[in-house]
């Protein structure tokens, strides 16, 4: 399939949008539980740092599991791996609507939930990878991670609205009757590859990662993507808590717009922005596109939660902003890391960029909570100081990534080849 998929155009395509379909399909429900936060953590009397925690779960069982499971793609048919990911993020949503009863509980759904993603994410990437040519690589990995943008942004709504009609336990059961759609869909669809996997041309281990670590190109990206989602975990996770409390803090009737809708918009925005983005990536360059995405989240994080408690809609606008110029260099830093991987070694590569990304992602919501509960709770100062902290660890990453000066990829604009 790989040889043939690689001299067919419209195959690659194909193969291109039946794994974007399975993904969007896969992440339904990963925002169900910060869509339903406002509505869960009173229920359980859960503090924000505690809440932090629930959703930080999903990054953390994502960033143990996914160096074993992705880094296994370079020597196993990535599509085993996937189906295995897609079975534990059905039975993580399953458990949840059926036994998440409080924080531990909850702790463990989203835990397992998490393993499942990493069997899933980058290992459909990685399908994607080893079956496109160089020059379609960019894209695929553009439309891989609107995929994830569109189902992340429709997780928001499709939480609430399910919740709101049936219960919330429903709208764990829809997310557990989807990711099993996808899961016969690629069993189903998806030729399976050649595990007869070549070996890196020095004799190098499955699991050693050392030379991934000295491929000083790719761990520039990956050390951008790490604190990229830091920034946008932090944003997904505590956006809707964030607008629930400015509207109830201001008096403002939220019931045209919810902080539920506006979070969907923010994904279907960021979608568009991370595509728009690895396309000006292609076209200008891939460092300057970072570059602005990061000054321009930095502006944005370290003024958004003392100028947005003021109003609603202030808040609701730059919330959206926030959100375009976060997604922006997504598709970008992801492409960039696997671009400048080696080739036999491009699963482990993908493994670590994902690791330090997730790892990131853990750490955003947490810090989040912290600054809150620092600050005692919920107000103009906790809030802006809560963003503000996030913004100076993007400071210190658009720093290093201007210093580290990573490679272009083939076809990017100014590529030194």
């Amino acid at each position: 399939m790989g040889d043939q998929a690689r001299g067919d155009g419209g195959g690659q395509w194909r193969l291109v949008l039946m794994v974007c379909i399975a993904q969007t399909l896969v992440q339904i429900g990963a925002f169900f539980w910060p869509a339903l936060l406002p509505q869960l953590a009173p229920a359980w009397s859960l503090t924000n740092s505690a809440a932090g925690w629930v959703t930080a779960a999903f990054y953390g069982a994502y960033m143990v599991s996914v160096p074993l499971l992705v880094t296994l793609t370079d020597r196993v048919d990535p599509k085993r791996i996937y189906l295995l990911g897609v079975g534990l993020t059905v039975a993580g949503h399953l458990l949840f609507a059926v036994a998440a009863d409080g924080f531990w509980s909850a702790l463990a759904c989203r835990a397992l939930t998490g393993i499942g993603w990493a069997g899933t994410y980058m290992t459909g990437l990685k399908l994607l990878a080893d079956q496109v040519d160089a020059r379609m690589m960019s894209r695929a990995t553009a439309g891989h991670a609107a995929s994830i943008g569109i189902s992340g942004a429709l997780s928001f709504a499709t939480g609430d609205l399910l919740a709101g009609l049936f219960g919330w336990r429903s709208a764990f059961l829809v997310a557990a009757l989807s990711a099993l759609v996808a899961w016969v869909m690629i069993a189903a669809v998806v030729p399976r590859q050649n595990e007869a996997k070549s070996k890196p041309a020095d004799g190098g281990r499955l699991y050693d990662f050392w030379p991934i670590l000295q491929n000083r190109s790719a761990m520039a990206y990956a050390l951008a993507y790490s604190i990229h989602t830091l920034e946008m975990s932090a944003l997904r996770g505590w956006a809707v808590a964030f607008l629930a409390y400015v509207a109830a803090s201001t008096g403002t009737s939220a019931t045209a717009i919810s902080p539920a809708v506006l979070a969907t918009t923010l994904g279907l925005l960021g979608t568009v922005a991370s595509i728009l983005g690895n396309e000006a990536a292609i076209r200008f360059g891939r460092r300057t596109l970072v570059h602005t995405a990061m000054a321009g989240s930095i502006l944005i994080g370290g003024t958004i939660g003392f100028l947005g408690t003021n109003s609603y809609w202030l808040a609701a606008a730059l919330i959206l902003i926030y959100g375009i110029v976060i997604w922006l260099d997504s598709s970008s830093l992801t492409a960039g890391a696997a671009g400048t991987a080696e080739p036999s070694r491009r699963g482990a590569t993908l493994a670590v960029h994902s690791t330090l990304g997730y790892a990131g992602g853990f750490i955003g919501p947490l810090l989040i909570g912290f600054v809150l509960d620092l600050a005692g709770g919920s107000s103009q100062q906790g809030w802006g100081f809560a963003f503000a902290s996030v913004a100076g660890l993007m400071l210190l990453a658009l720093l290093a990534f201007w210093w580290i000066r990573p490679r272009e990829l083939a076809g990017d604009r100014g590529t030194v080849q």
